[in-house]
């Protein structure tokens, strides 16, 4: 009796573990945190609390619970963005990832229509991105706006208005240029998951474009999304937004190399998915010392004033 419950605790904790990797959580806060953070970097005051509790909402709730909900309906072998060996999904793990999306949406309703409106946009796309009774996921276009609102956009949005900002101009072209920075490395992971993705019917941007469409993707998106951003920045902060603008250069510059050479060999995933991390982690190290820094997080008398 006792080994029988053991077997069942073992198991049941087994599957609660590969439901939190399909979650995906480091690939939320270290790599997709950086629209949120930018938009927190853009506002004239900050609610600290109320910014890294809906970061916590953002980043768990709504994009970890997207991703769960993605990987049910995907039911990938192969190595995918963030997990190079994703474990099996099992039936319940669909309603939780929807569980957890709806609770972060009730949870943005605390914080105003507006809030929640953009909250909810965000999820309503996830959904079409997914499920197979939409699968904007199998369309290079419709995949490509989804992802583009839903984690680059609205995030941003979402976390200026955390932060306690107003929506305005400047605030929208700066989301349009950390959109077209992110779109710009979404489709490279594409190149190894051509079997799987061919399996569910779904027609990504690399079966369609293949490495060379992808490769030159990159180029548009980035460069454009870069220079959007930056000068949007600079009419805030002149100083980050030159240094975003060189550095985001020079990184273009090492990431274009590498992209250039990409052959679709499964032996590149892991040199890949580092050079993506590295790239995305960088981005958002810069946003999150650009607001400790402007927003005096660690006291007014340890920074020098460079805004």
């Amino acid at each position: 009796m006792i080994s029988f419950f053991y077997r069942e605790s073992m198991a049941i904790f087994k599957e609660l573990y590969h439901f939190f990797l399909h979650l995906r959580l480091h690939y939320q806060f270290m790599l997709l945190s950086g629209g949120y953070l930018l938009g927190g970097l853009l506002s004239d005051q900050m609610n600290t609390f109320d910014f890294w509790i809906q970061f916590l909402n953002v980043h768990l709730l709504l994009f970890g619970g997207a991703t769960a909900f993605n990987s049910y309906w995907d039911k990938d072998e192969g190595p995918i963005g963030g997990l190079k060996n994703p474990p099996k999904m099992e039936r319940w793990m669909h309603p939780a990832s929807i569980a957890m999306m709806f609770a972060g949406s009730g949870w943005s309703f605390l914080y105003g229509w507006t809030y929640f409106l953009i909250f909810g946009l965000s999820l309503i796309l996830f959904w079409l991105y997914s499920t197979p009774h939409a699968r904007w996921k199998g369309d290079p276009f419709l995949s490509m706006v989804a992802i583009a609102i839903s984690t680059g956009f609205n995030s941003v949005l979402l976390g200026h208005m955390a932060a306690g900002g107003g929506v305005h101009s400047l605030l929208i072209f700066a989301a349009v240029g950390a959109s077209l920075i992110l779109l710009s490395l979404y489709p490279v992971s594409q190149i190894y998951q051509g079997e799987d993705d061919l399996k569910r019917g779904d027609r990504t941007f690399y079966l369609k474009h293949g490495i060379k469409g992808i490769q030159l993707f990159f180029k548009v998106s980035y460069l454009t999304g870069l220079i959007i951003l930056s000068i949007s920045l600079m009419v805030y902060y002149l100083i980050p937004g030159s240094i975003l603008l060189f550095t985001g250069f020079v990184t273009y510059l090492i990431l274009n190399r590498f992209i250039s050479g990409l052959s679709g060999l499964k032996q590149e995933y892991r040199m890949v998915m580092s050079v993506k991390f590295i790239a995305s982690l960088s981005f958002v190290l810069f946003l999150l010392a650009a607001n400790i820094i402007r927003h005096q997080w660690l006291g007014e008398s340890v920074f020098i004033n460079l805004f």
